[in-house]
């Protein structure tokens, strides 16, 4: 089964509840600009990196909404709730919603 694609408001309203974002970018392209919180987990590490992930839904992103959709479909298949994010980034950010640059998520708000 593959993971649901969400609009930007829905993961918006599930970033405010404190849902888990993971970028899976490289290193060098999330430090470019990231959703506020969200953590790099490159969707090579997924398979270990997801043990250490809180419990709860996930939210992946990325630049152009491929390896999102397979990091959400990898944690779906682990039986976690996972979703992608369409539109990606770059919509978050054209919605007006916080950004962050740099190797570290920032704060949500």
């Amino acid at each position: 089964m593959a993971a649901e694609r969400i609009d930007v408001a829905t993961a918006h309203e599930m970033w405010l509840l404190g849902d888990i974002v993971i970028d899976v970018r490289t290193p060098d392209e999330y430090a470019l600009g990231h959703i506020a919180g969200a953590l790099n987990v490159p969707i090579g590490t997924l398979p270990l990196a997801a043990r250490e992930l809180p419990p709860g839904p996930v939210i992946a992103t990325c630049s152009l909404g491929g390896r999102a959709g397979r990091a959400a479909d990898l944690l779906d298949l682990t039986g976690r709730s996972a979703f992608s994010i369409a539109g990606r980034v770059k919509a978050w950010q054209a919605a007006g919603l916080p950004v962050r640059s740099g190797p570290e998520p920032g704060k949500r708000r």
